[in-house]
């Protein structure tokens, strides 16, 4: 509630009266990283961290908008020539251009946002962006005719062609589609999706941000597709989607060591997904845990996009007794995310705090997410 006030005397100082009120949430994974492009499933949730707009149309063709946290404003109209100069404000142009090319309808408005998804902590807070305005404008201009899984799809466009980010299809996805206690199988090859029940009695999920991102040389993201691919191509097969691992085994001889463990970790990943599905429907979360943990070791040893941070702070949760414990997202840096029994919870996390601060000079951020709703409507425009 304290997010909506802020938003709301903004929005009536700087526009005079008040708007509808829209929120969509950032995400986690449980499980299923690196297996989006490889044809396979993902496992998000979107969590209880939003972006949040009053929005009202103004009867122009421009389009003003405050952001609070960054403190700046910017306007801009609707034709490809108009694109804002601000990184923050592409995302939202971007949305509407994308909603305009599918012949739907944008007219101008007036928006102050604001929002509680940790920045640079891998939750995707730009994907929220995009959902929230992309649900808005279906909202206000199109009468909510635009499905929701398209909603996702003008999102990853906006990343595509206005943020020059090739994203996949996952962070959007959650950000639109979310549900409260659920969590969701996204098949990345058919883009069948299936809800999947998250609601553990005994058990939390808290996300220990290490609070690093070690910058690279190369891009290790687009050396690891390019190894998936490989392997794919001596298979014969589109996608590792379609292997196991005594195919990989099978031409192990034929390969390079590093695209054997780059293919064995996905293979093994694809599996775990599954495991995780059925254990969550049995209300099994030591399997969940156990899978948790394999993934880190696999993202660690055979995919090798961990440092040396994570991994002690995946360390520190196993020494914790913690249920599960991994990396979540690409990887060199950000978060772990922990499933937890309620009773070791305060435990692990001042241990979590107090052994990392002494080992690397600062403490984590520590961030307790709840499974939520993705994009709606919180209120109507109240006179």
């Amino acid at each position: 509630m304290e997010l909506q006030k802020k938003i709301d005397s903004t929005f009536e100082s700087r526009f005079g009266g008040h708007g509808a009120v829209y929120a969509s949430a950032g995400r986690i994974n449980l499980i299923g990283e690196h297996t989006d492009y490889n044809g396979g499933f993902v496992f998000p949730g979107a969590i209880d961290k939003v972006i949040m707009a009053e929005i009202r149309p103004n009867d122009t063709d421009t389009v003003r908008v405050f952001s609070i946290d960054i403190d700046e404003y910017t306007e801009f109209g609707l034709n490809e020539a108009d694109a804002p100069k601000q990184s923050w404000a592409r995302y939202i142009f971007g949305v509407c251009r994308e909603i305009l090319k599918r012949g739907g309808n944008v007219h101008g408005f007036d928006a102050v946002f604001a929002g509680n998804v940790p920045l640079g902590a891998g939750l995707s807070s730009s994907a929220a962006l995009e959902s929230c305005f992309a649900f808005a404008i279906n909202d206000l201009f199109n009468n909510n005719q635009i499905d929701k899984f398209e909603l996702a799809r003008i999102g990853q466009s906006t990343e595509h062609n206005y943020c020059g980010v090739n994203c996949g299809i996952m962070d959007q996805f959650a950000s639109v589609m979310g549900k409260a206690g659920h969590l969701m199988r996204l098949d990345c090859r058919s883009m069948e999706f299936e809800y999947f029940p998250f609601c553990p009695e005994n058990h939390s999920l808290v996300l220990i941000d290490s609070r690093v991102k070690h910058e690279l040389a190369d891009s290790p993201y687009n050396k690891r597709r390019a190894s998936c691919e490989r392997v794919a191509k001596r298979l014969g097969i589109e996608t590792l989607r379609d292997a196991d691992m005594d195919m990989l085994n099978a031409i192990k001889t034929d390969i390079t060591a590093e695209d054997y463990f780059r293919a064995k970790f996905v293979i093994e990943e694809k599996e775990r997904v599954l495991t995780v599905c059925d254990a969550l429907v049995n209300g099994d979360y030591e399997t969940v845990g156990r899978c948790m943990y394999e993934t880190h070791a696999g993202l660690s040893k055979d995919y090798e996009v961990s440092c040396e941070e994570l991994d002690y702070l995946n360390d520190v949760a196993r020494e914790c007794g913690v249920t599960g414990s991994r990396i979540m997202g690409g990887g060199f840096g950000g978060c772990t995310i922990n499933l937890v029994e309620n009773d070791k919870m305060d435990k692990f996390v001042e241990e979590a705090k107090k052994r990392f601060n002494e080992k690397y000079g600062h403490e984590p951020k520590v961030y307790p997410v709840v499974i939520s709703d993705g994009a709606h409507k919180v209120c109507e425009a109240t006179h």
